[in-house]
């Protein structure tokens, strides 16, 4: 989604976002991250003026002081950027490819069944359903490395193993984590 994100050339225009608006997204948030809902007054303080950032392709950016904290692409879920996802690492369920899969998710690529399930990749125990966010991490490393959403429920996963598991929505270096407001 943001392989060719220029945030120059992409940003349409932004606007305050009214009280109204904050509250609905914040029940959004919990609703869709049951997680973050003990973080939420830390991530997002009911007196600070939050933003919308609008850009091409329908993709809309949620910032604060000049930090973006989520981001939707046109009637989607609000995902969370990677450096938000590095300061609450529990906000989404967390999955880990192999480490022969990194170089291919910091391209940019989708996540291929056969890298969720080999030996140094792990799924989690209960059964996540497609389109849910997910943390993408990798074999050895601490951090996520990538945002994605579930193109096939994990049972599918383990069972099929063959095809795209996870889409890659949001990963390190691409134009949202080098994005300068």
């Amino acid at each position: 989604m943001f392989k060719k994100f220029e945030a120059k050339e992409s940003i349409v225009g932004t606007n305050q976002i009214k009280n109204s608006v904050q509250r609905s997204i914040r029940t959004k948030l919990i609703d869709t991250y049951p997680n973050i809902e003990e973080y939420i007054n830390d991530i997002l303080p009911k007196k600070v003026n939050l933003k919308v950032v609008k850009c091409q392709d329908h993709i809309e950016l949620i910032s604060t002081d000049d930090e973006i904290l989520f981001f939707k692409k046109r009637d989607g879920p609000f995902y969370p950027t990677l450096r938000l996802l590095h300061m609450y690492p529990n906000m989404l369920p967390k999955v880990q490819v192999d480490k022969g899969a990194i170089k291919f998710v910091l391209s940019g690529a989708h996540i291929m069944c056969p890298g969720l399930t080999s030996p140094g990749a792990d799924l989690p125990e209960e059964c996540l359903p497609t389109d849910t966010p997910v943390s993408v991490h990798a074999e050895g490393k601490i951090n996520a490395l990538a945002i994605g959403h579930m193109k096939m429920s994990s049972d599918d996963i383990k069972s099929i193993n063959k095809g795209v598991g996870i889409d890659n929505v949001h990963y390190l270096n691409d134009g949202l984590w080098r994005i300068d407001l």
